[in-house]
């Protein structure tokens, strides 16, 4: 089954598979099963083509989903940039966004670079040896 470009996992529920689409989420997956009338345990293969029509419905239709809402998530922060705020700024420094604190975590965002000072040492010490 594919919806929105994305080939959905036989083996799995529908409630967990559909959640391998971009923006649907285990919310917003069970809305669209209670609209669809589709029991979330039922597996992919056991569903009928029925269901996988109404489904992929419900999704192009009602949600944003895969292409749509990567393209509209960096618009969004391009706008961002473009304006220099200071939420642009942190997006374009590659830093966190959201107040997080920097001097120690953020390494998703900085890399991580805690080998540094030791790797530094041992490699000082090997040419002293």
């Amino acid at each position: 089954m594919r919806v929105s470009g994305v080939n959905i996992p036989k083996e799995k529920r529908v409630e967990v598979a559909l959640t391998y689409v971009y923006g649907i989420g285990f919310t917003t997956s069970k809305k669209i099963l209670a609209l669809a009338n589709v029991n979330p345990n039922t597996r992919v293969k056991d569903l009928t083509t029925e269901q996988e029509d109404l489904i992929h419905n419900i999704v192009e239709k009602q949600y944003k989903t895969e292409g749509d809402l990567r393209r509209e998530v960096a618009s969004n922060i391009k706008r961002l940039k473009d304006i220099k705020c200071y939420r642009g700024n942190r997006h374009a420094k590659h830093l966190p966004v959201r107040g997080q604190r920097t001097k120690t975590n953020s390494r998703t965002v900085r890399g991580n670079k805690r080998n540094l000072a030791t790797a530094a040492r041992s490699q000082r010490l090997k040419r002293l040896n």
